[in-house]
């Protein structure tokens, strides 16, 4: 899998291999490289100097990254392997970007950066899945390869963060804290980091029983309501696991059942609005 992305990720360009474990065989090889590209000039005054009316239009700078998979195809199986790969192209894509994000956060706990961020597949400039030697597929180029159209929300999902994100900045909501810490827990959920969801949910759960209780007077924000205080055992037991080191696949579960609901509340929240 490789994408093209707008900036920097955070990691230093080069190769980073990637275990299960330690004294495990490498499984796949993520590599970070710059495409060069007409940049800004940096300035070598210290002081600022006038601005033009206009913005500049030559500052670009794109990050390529790969993740290739060290397990060999034989030749003849490896065109019906891209085919079958292109069409199941969510799996595929998300699967290699977990990888991808498990080192942007490595990087991110290395350098104890907080600023440093995971991406996701809609940010890529551009995607493709393809097949070829080792050096072939870290430079860039391929024995075979298909580029993936960019992913289309639809339409509805577009225009409601627009209403929200002008409601929010005029004063006509609120930005709630369970709001914020449900993401962090989605993020980490999605990305495999279960022991952090699980903290993360026992946070946003405890914050949205009590930021939410304002908006019990709607209908469907009272029903979910009531649902997450069912969730409360099962998460509050989650995050203790956590805290001692990891998660039953059950308790993965029921992290992943009762951010679903909380997620549901509020937007049933927003919808009312």
């Amino acid at each position: 899998m490789q994408w093209e992305f707008a900036g920097r990720l955070g990691p230093d360009a080069g190769r980073y291999v990637i275990r299960r474990y330690a004294g495990d065989d490498p499984r796949h090889v993520v590599v970070i490289g710059d495409l060069e590209a007409p940049r800004r000039r940096r300035l070598g005054r210290r002081r600022p100097r006038a601005a033009a009316p206009g913005p500049e239009l030559d500052s670009v700078e794109v990050t390529r990254a790969t993740v290739i998979a060290t397990d060999p195809i034989a030749d003849d199986r490896a065109h019906a392997w891209l085919e079958a790969a292109v069409r199941d192209r969510e799996t595929t894509v998300n699967e290699a970007l977990v990888l991808l994000n498990r080192t942007i956060h490595g990087h991110r706990l290395s350098a104890s950066d907080p600023y440093v961020t995971e991406v996701s597949a809609a940010q890529a400039l551009a995607t493709r899945i393809g097949y070829g030697s080792g050096e072939q597929v870290a430079d860039g180029d391929w024995h075979e390869a298909r580029e993936l159209p960019p992913e289309r929300g639809k339409r509805s999902f577009v225009l409601t963060p627009q209403q929200r994100l002008a409601a929010l900045l005029s004063g006509r909501d609120v930005a709630l804290a369970c709001e914020e810490l449900a993401l962090r827990a989605r993020l980490d959920l999605d990305q495999g980091r279960g022991r952090e969801a699980a903290l993360q949910l026992s946070l946003a759960l405890d914050a949205a029983l009590a930021e939410l209780e304002g908006w019990r007077a709607t209908e469907a924000v009272a029903r979910r309501l009531d649902e997450l205080h069912g969730h409360r055992e099962a998460v509050d037991d989650a995050a203790a696991a956590a805290l001692q080191g990891g998660l039953q696949p059950a308790q993965t579960e029921a992290v992943e059942a009762a951010l679903k609901r909380l997620e549901a509340t509020l937007r049933a929240r927003v919808a009312e609005l």
